[in-house]
């Protein structure tokens, strides 16, 4: 009888979306490193649903409708059983649209959390309520913190998440700046020389990879470091490591997924990911943490139902369900996954986590 390893044909496709080019390109090394370790680890066992996982990998880093395109082709073969993914709002979008609920699609990174979510699309980042408002406050209560500038690339998570946070505001008027610009922007001076950032106590930048490096550098230089922090939920410590130290001064991020290596299970998981990847590896990352815990998330809700249906899935997780594994997330509700969110500050390259956001 076959071993499970030579059942090569009793096999789980999963589609990977990371960018391997644009701004997000920075990640790139890093997501697809924890995602191999995670794939790996699941093989090692039992597969998902007794079936060994194969993985393909996909530029989430092209026009939303060119990745959804691929998407398409790849699943008009009938072969696909998942997709996960780090990568923007705007291409979740698109691909959410071409697999139209076919199959279970995980999407590793923070959301706007609109309601008209499509059906399959499951949110293992974190909404803004959860995360960005709430270090907000952090900031408001211990910084004094009350009015905020917005920079943000000009799609649709940067301006929700502005939203989000003009909601949670005493008064609307205190953003007093907000801008967008297009991904791949290199100059920032027009939202740093606008009269109207003076006035503002912190600046919230939303931004992507390589965009948020940039314009750190170009934020320290202007001194403003010293007087005006800044809050992220969109930077893990390669962002920290392109901008350089110098440039990471005052910022403060927000993530569920920080890598505590104060902790037996960070320090452990960093252990296996050395070991698995070997000592010269992209770092493990805040980023690459969560499509690491995307994929361990998959196979435990799948191996928990026992089918990666959509329908089946969905009818589950309306009511909520906890699940077991290697992961910080415990469970879903309804398509949001669940678990605790920090606040950290940077450090030079990498971060002092400071506090648990309620």
């Amino acid at each position: 009888m076959p071993t499970f390893h030579e059942r090569r044909e009793e096999t789980i496709e999963i589609l990977s979306i990371v960018p391997t080019q644009g701004p997000g390109g920075i990640i790139a090394p890093s997501c697809t490193a924890a995602i191999s370790l995670a794939v790996d680890e699941i093989n090692s066992g039992t597969g998902i649903l007794g079936r060994e996982i194969r993985l393909t990998t996909i530029d989430g880093g092209r026009p939303p409708h060119e990745v959804a395109t691929e998407i398409e082709a790849f699943l008009a073969t009938g072969m696909v059983g998942a997709i996960t993914g780090w990568h923007t709002s705007a291409v979740r979008r698109a691909v959410a649209r071409a697999a139209a609920g076919r199959v279970p699609y995980l999407y590793a990174t923070d959301h706007e959390g609109l309601p008209d979510e499509r059906p399959g699309v499951l949110l293992v980042g974190e909404h803004p309520d959860h995360q960005t408002v709430p270090a907000a406050a952090w900031m408001a209560r211990e910084l004094g913190v009350r009015r905020w500038a917005v920079i943000g690339n000009d799609y649709i998570w940067p301006r929700q998440t502005a939203h989000a946070l003009r909601r949670a505001l005493p008064a609307p008027a205190d953003i007093v700046l907000e801008r967008y610009v297009p991904l791949g922007t290199t100059d920032f001076h027009a939202f740093l020389d606008e009269p109207a950032l003076l006035f503002a106590d912190a600046v919230l930048v939303l931004m992507v990879g390589a965009d948020t490096a940039r314009f750190n550098r170009q934020f320290t230089a202007t001194g403003l470091p010293t007087v005006l922090p800044r809050l992220s939920p969109a930077v893990d410590e390669n962002v920290l490591l392109s901008a350089g130290p110098k440039a990471n001064d005052n910022l403060y991020v927000a993530s569920g997924f920080f890598l505590d290596d104060h902790t037996a299970d960070g320090r452990d998981r960093r252990a296996r990911y050395r070991r698995h990847q070997g000592s010269f590896a992209p770092a493990l990352t805040t980023f690459s943490n969560s499509a690491y815990e995307a994929v361990h998330l998959l196979g435990a809700l799948a191996d928990t139902v026992g089918t990666l249906d959509v329908e089946t899935l969905s009818a589950r997780l309306a009511d909520g369900i906890t699940l077991d594994g290697p992961t910080t997330r415990h469970g879903f509700t309804g398509n949001q996954a669940v678990g605790p969110a920090y606040l950290a500050r940077a450090d030079g390259v990498d971060f002092d986590i400071i506090d648990k956001l309620p």
